[in-house]
């Protein structure tokens, strides 16, 4: 009774903090998705869970790479395609449409947001909806595809293996000794997913894109983020020295808690729409 009491406080002090700021800038990140099954990279800690990801200069490089990139994505794509808005992606795009928030910065790959129906939304690492080919350019839909890669690899049809973060998988090694790597039906030339990989770097028209509503911004909200990726913290890094309030609704540990003014630690699906609700009613 007394958590929920605490619970409710915070989410009513959120609901203040909204009303005294009339630009507010959303900042989400994988916390937000995990209430529609998919998994999240890191513990309450911020401690990232598994193997270090690939990198993207190292998946440009090496064919061993790609091959384990899109034989563990083959298989853990499903779930990521399933994977439907919850809640929480809803309660910010009804806030959104009531003029509670002016804009929405997402870390996320996986187009929830965008299928909630938010539209001032700008996704900082991409949309892994979409693939493109490095030599010519074009792209083609994730649907389109996995049905090269299951045309390429009818030997893994029924292959099943543990969620991962973004459509990944935990696949056993065996699976990778013939697995083919689908080329760009257009050129032949080399696909890669529409998104920003680790060890790469959000491109700069996109950054310009977030620094000009960071500006127009008078306050900022991170969301299901600890923030642990750089160009997430750096947001609310510059928010902070320009003055502008940072507050934030996560479980656990972020590394902008020095920054926070306010914190709610309870999970989006149920924070979000609560706050919504506060809102409406006044």
């Amino acid at each position: 009774m007394y958590s929920q009491i605490f619970e409710t406080r915070g989410i009513a002090e959120l609901a203040s903090f909204i009303e005294r700021h009339a630009r507010v800038l959303v900042l989400t990140g994988a916390g937000m998705s995990t209430a529609s099954g998919i998994p999240d990279y890191r513990d309450r800690d911020g401690v990232r869970r598994g193997k270090a990801p690939i990198q993207g200069p190292e998946f440009r490089t090496s064919d061993a790479v790609r091959k384990r990139y899109w034989a563990r994505s083959m298989v853990g794509w499903p779930v990521l395609a399933q994977a439907r808005p919850n809640p929480g992606h809803r309660a910010l795009a009804a806030l959104e449409a009531e003029g509670r928030i002016a804009a929405l910065v997402t870390q996320n790959v996986d187009g929830l947001h965008r299928h909630a129906g938010s539209n001032s939304l700008v996704e900082l690492h991409g949309n892994i909806h979409l693939v493109a080919c490095l030599e010519c350019g074009a792209r083609i839909s994730r649907e389109f595809m996995q049905e090269l890669l299951e045309e390429a690899n009818p030997h893994m049809a029924n292959a099943s293996a543990m969620p991962a973060p973004d459509g990944d998988a935990h696949l056993e090694p065996e699976y990778l000794e013939d697995f083919h790597v689908p080329h760009c039906p257009h050129c032949a030339g080399m696909l890669m997913p529409d998104v920003v990989f680790f060890g790469d770097g959000v491109p700069r028209a996109r950054t310009e894109q977030v620094n000009r509503q960071l500006e127009r911004a008078d306050a900022v909200l991170v969301v299901g983020s600890s923030l642990m990726v750089f160009s997430g913290y750096r947001l609310c890094r510059d928010a902070a020295v320009s003055g502008k309030p940072v507050a934030a609704v996560n479980m656990g540990k972020t590394r902008a808690d020095h920054l926070l003014s306010l914190k709610v630690e309870e999970r989006s699906e149920y924070a979000l729409p609560l706050l919504a609700a506060l809102l409406s009613s006044g």
